[in-house]
């Protein structure tokens, strides 16, 4: 696993973020790192995600930017050229993996299955977001799915109606390595102006990852 992915697992949760301006970025980035969660998946849902993530990287560089909704190889090679420094995307598309790997950009592509997640192992990959969690069978169906595959190695992000009320459980889950969620950045608070919310948010976050991963040891 790259040093990104193990930076990733070690913080345990990744803001997930559709930003309609690029003039919200850094606010978001500040509102972030003040919060102790210095990274951040931008999506690319918006027209504004490329500039999102070249502002972010080159005026941020404390903060590690990911590019989300990753479809394409030509994707891949936007988020590379804007500065990401790794993917995700919600399914598998091999030539998808193979354009993340040409370009040396770590990838962690979406699963739902066990077919996914088999097709995700013979290339390679060994963290893979679980998606769309809640809506799949959450935290009962991702316990059940991980353990024929737990010898491998293989680890997890869910993401997907992960909140503040199911935080726990999943990080509770010995093969997730973080969480995906979109509950920190808001589009309405970005758009109001919340930066301070956001910033509590990353920090109750940061604290229960922390205290539930405490727990387990």
């Amino acid at each position: 696993m790259s040093d990104v992915l193990k930076h990733i697992e070690e913080l345990g949760v990744v803001p997930v973020v559709a930003i309609d301006t690029v003039d919200h970025a850094l606010p978001l980035a500040d509102a972030l790192l003040a919060g102790g969660l210095p990274v951040v998946e931008i999506t690319f849902r918006t027209q504004a995600a490329a500039e999102v993530i070249r502002t972010l990287s080159r005026e941020r560089p404390d903060l590690i930017v990911g590019a989300g909704t990753v479809l394409s190889s030509e994707t891949i090679q936007t988020a590379v050229d804007a500065g990401a420094r790794f993917a995700v995307a919600p399914g598998f598309n091999p030539r998808v993996v193979q354009a993340a790997r040409e370009l040396n950009l770590p990838f962690v592509p979406g699963i739902a299955t066990p077919s996914d997640i088999e097709a995700a192992l013979e290339c390679g990959l060994r963290l893979l977001k679980f998606f769309p969690a809640e809506a799949l069978g959450g935290i009962k169906l991702l316990s059940a799915l991980s353990a024929p595959y737990r010898h491998t190695g293989v680890r997890f992000m869910p993401t997907g109606g992960i909140s503040p009320t199911n935080l726990d459980g999943y990080l509770a889950l010995d093969t997730v390595a973080a969480v995906g969620g979109t509950w920190i950045a808001k589009k309405e608070d970005m758009a109001r102006g919340n930066w301070n919310e956001i910033t509590d948010r990353c920090r109750e976050a940061c604290a229960r990852a922390h205290a539930t991963r405490n727990s387990k040891r």
